[in-house]
């Protein structure tokens, strides 16, 4: 069997499913159950200790986003860092890494952006025997309206700053959580490797008002008539968090920086195409809050089972093999043609390909041969946009083909040994993997 086992930054975990700082790991019965339960580790929910105290609603906390069957695609949540005391915190953490001492133990921090604040929490949590410390520069609501958070996280100049304190006063591995509401998460990510952290984890919540309520016509959540912007996450940020994972992975400044890959993961697939971009370990909360603590189970067996049949033995095997072909727009084949293909045998004549190609798009798809009610693709009109495999409700029923010799729209020859972009040499990138 595969060995789904890790060692990140010199921290050791039976696999690579972490639960992410939040609720789930507010305190040492949540997390001993985690553990019971399959997790190969946890990043304990942010402690804070100076500034003012911190006290979470005692209304609703979350507004969800949801599928047409009520599947939950997105939660939003307006709750604060931990609100139990410190000193508790600390007794528990140190209690169950005792316990547990293969499991890796990170503790997230958040203090207001003083050296003597983060000097005094560091020197505490390093008398815990905690594996590392996780820097919370993501939450964007309630704690970055007091400087810290996000509000830190933007500013890449403050996240070099508080990373070389932080390396300062503990030994322990430090990373960096950065905040997706930025316009270009490189820079932050940048700042990091040069204050010296470790790694950095991505993404934490995006900022977010879900819904709003029209009868009382205030955001969702809704407290005593008021609402506030929230953190969301679950399924529906994953493609954020790919791509942004993708850049730091891929950019030359911070190319080799480990990653440690959070947002949207609720599934062993989820899990594996992270990695594939180059992600050590993965953290998870939506999936744990939606579907409970055993869905490990089926994450780390779905994974092992997925890499016995591609034959591999370790995640070092596919760990980051995805970087290299993650493109910037210019250096895309465009020789490369593909024309959609509809099974008539599992179309069910729903017509939504036709009208949607015919509506939005380049009426390729006919409704009529021969008088009859069906769908084909016209050649000659296809740009092989893939929109009608994404609105068709039949899985497999409409499929890509790659088509070689003359494309029948522009008459062009297509030149099956155009360079691809990982040996482009305008593509310094592409260079830099290759080296290597």
């Amino acid at each position: 069997m595969a060995d789904i086992s890790t060692n990140f930054l010199g921290i050791k975990s039976p696999n690579p499913f972490w639960l992410a700082s939040a609720p789930p790991t507010d305190k040492a019965y949540n997390v001993e159950r985690a553990f019971e339960a399959g997790w190969g580790g946890v990043v304990w929910k942010t402690l804070g200790e100076a500034g003012p105290p911190v006290v979470n609603v005692n209304g609703p906390r979350y507004g969800a986003i949801y599928g047409p069957d009520r599947r939950l695609l997105g939660l939003n949540n307006i709750e604060l860092i931990t609100d139990r005391d410190l000193e508790i915190n600390l007794k528990e953490i140190t209690e169950v890494k005792k316990r547990w001492p293969d499991r890796a133990m990170i503790v997230s921090l958040m203090v207001p952006c003083e050296e003597e604040s983060w000097k005094s929490i560091l020197l505490r949590v390093n008398e815990t025997g905690a594996d590392g410390i996780e820097l919370n520069f993501g939450c964007p609501h309630g704690m970055s309206e007091r400087g810290m958070g996000a509000a830190v996280g933007q500013v890449p100049e403050y996240i070099e700053m508080v990373s070389r304190w932080c390396k300062q006063y503990t030994d322990l591995p430090v990373i960096v959580k950065l905040t997706p509401n930025i316009t270009d998460v490189r820079y932050p990510a940048r700042a990091a490797r040069k204050g010296g952290a470790d790694a950095v984890s991505l993404i934490n919540t995006i900022n977010s008002i879900v819904a709003v309520d029209l009868d009382n016509l205030a955001p969702v959540p809704t407290i005593d008539g008021k609402g506030s912007h929230g953190g969301y996450c679950g399924p529906a940020v994953k493609p954020i968090a790919l791509n942004m994972v993708a850049e730091i992975a891929r950019d030359v400044e911070t190319h080799g920086l480990p990653i440690s890959g959070i947002g949207g993961i609720n599934t062993w697939r989820d899990a594996a195409e992270f990695i594939a971009l180059g992600c050590g370990t993965v953290q998870v909360c939506t999936a744990a809050m939606t579907y409970g603590f055993k869905i490990v189970q089926e994450m780390t067996e779905g994974l092992s089972d997925w890499m016995d049949e591609k034959g591999y033995q370790s995640l070092e095997d596919f760990q980051g093999k995805a970087v290299p072909n993650v493109s910037d727009w210019q250096y895309l084949n465009l020789n490369y043609v593909t024309k959609a293909r509809i099974d008539q045998d599992s179309c069910i004549k729903c017509g939504r390909c036709h009208i949607a190609c015919e509506d939005t798009s380049h009426q390729a798809i006919t409704n009529m041969v021969d008088g009859a009610r069906m769908f084909e693709v016209i050649d000659e009109e296809c740009v092989g946009c893939n929109l009608c495999v994404s609105v068709c409700p039949v899985e497999d029923c409409i499929t890509m083909e790659t088509i070689s010799g003359v494309d029948p729209r522009t008459g062009k020859t297509i030149d099956p040994d155009y360079a691809n972009w990982t040996t482009h040499p305008n593509n310094p990138m592409a260079v830099k993997v290759a080296a290597e």
